[in-house]
């Protein structure tokens, strides 16, 4: 599995979950390399991982399990590979599906291997959560908090296009943000008030914001799958979602945030005409929204990504530069376009 670092540190630890598992998940050996593109690592830069002084771990169901540092000094930006050996037969349930990097999946304890050639390969990630670097004390985190358009869906596989990434490399541009990483902890699908691809926002924000070490900032762009799905055809009165319902929930998530010293940047919904759940009324619940957003006064900060990729001629629909053919999904120029809309200005200040 591939990760990639969005600050440079002298020791990194590994974080793996068996959140949604039925059952203990074994990984007898990890091992953490520097990746030399695919299925391939740098000679001399592989590690072992250990837990608690042992080789492996058993994770129960809904724990974590975190491993010992490793002495691995990595730049920003660096790309890791993440191995992980499991002796037995095990369901692979706790999984990110859209991981756009590459896994290569081999039988046996291969570890150690420096390269994998003909094995099977999948973008997915699995049991493994997080990537935590020793930094200097000053640097903290930023957690991009959504749904399918944070995660990357539309973006192209390997070229990490996803504005999550790309705000990584603009932090890493600039001197006063430099000391700052930025974490996706988007979820295709996912909506606010109600679980459906994952729990929803409110349900996971203390496991993926939370639980996060040194967060600072959250961007929250999250909404658009709770309107769309309140428009599917003969869909329970229960699904139903306007304004205010997402309003109240966002209220909740920023003084959950501001509870424990975490500023909150909201992020505009972007347009979806032409997408098939989109009409009259998911239309004017988004620009409600919106506006609450951009004016309501409850946000610490507003990135309008409504306003970046949207098109001009037609603001209810994405740019056609922008659209990857599904009339929602910003595509690489689109996400780009959001990740320079962003104000990392915002982030400099104590």
């Amino acid at each position: 599995m591939l990760v990639r670092t969005s600050i440079g540190g002298t020791q990194l630890r590994l974080q793996f979950s068996n959140a949604t598992g039925g059952a203990p998940v074994t990984i007898a050996r990890a091992r953490l390399a520097r990746s030399a593109g695919e299925a391939r690592t740098v000679a001399g830069s592989d590690h072992a991982v250990s837990f608690s002084g042992q080789p492996g771990v058993t994770i129960q169901p809904g724990a974590v399990a975190i491993s010992d540092p490793v002495a691995l000094p990595v730049k920003a930006l660096e790309m890791l590979a993440v191995s992980i050996y499991l002796p037995d037969q095990t369901p692979a349930n706790t999984i990110h599906p859209l991981g756009l990097r590459t896994t290569t999946l081999a039988p046996g304890d291969r570890t150690g291997d420096a390269d994998l050639p003909g094995a099977q390969t999948n973008r997915s990630y699995f049991w493994l959560t997080g990537l935590e670097v020793l930094a200097p004390a000053r640097s903290a985190t930023i957690v991009a908090f959504g749904d399918s358009i944070t995660d990357g869906y539309g973006t192209t596989p390997g070229r990490s296009a996803a504005w999550p990434d790309l705000v990584a490399e603009r932090l890493q541009a600039d001197p006063a943000t430099r000391h700052l990483s930025i974490v996706n902890m988007g979820i295709s699908g996912n909506r606010v008030r109600r679980d459906g691809a994952g729990l929803s926002a409110l349900a996971r924000f203390d496991r993926d914001v939370l639980a996060r070490p040194g967060v600072r900032w959250m961007i929250l762009l999250e909404g658009i799958n709770d309107i769309n799905i309140a428009a599917i055809p003969g869909i329970p009165p229960s699904e139903d979602v306007d304004a205010a319902m997402l309003i109240a929930a966002y209220s909740q998530l920023i003084d959950r945030a501001h509870l424990h010293g975490i500023k909150v940047m909201g992020a505009t919904l972007t347009p979806t005409e032409g997408l098939w759940m989109y009409g009259p009324k998911t239309e004017t619940v988004r620009q409600a929204v919106n506006a609450w957003i951009r004016t309501g006064g409850k946000f610490d900060a507003v990135v309008d990504f409504d306003a970046a990729v949207r098109d001009p001629a037609r603001p209810a629909r994405l740019n056609p530069a922008y659209d990857p053919g599904d009339h929602v999904h910003p595509n690489d120029a689109g996400n780009a376009a959001m990740a320079a809309a962003l104000p990392i200005g915002t982030f400099a200040a104590p």
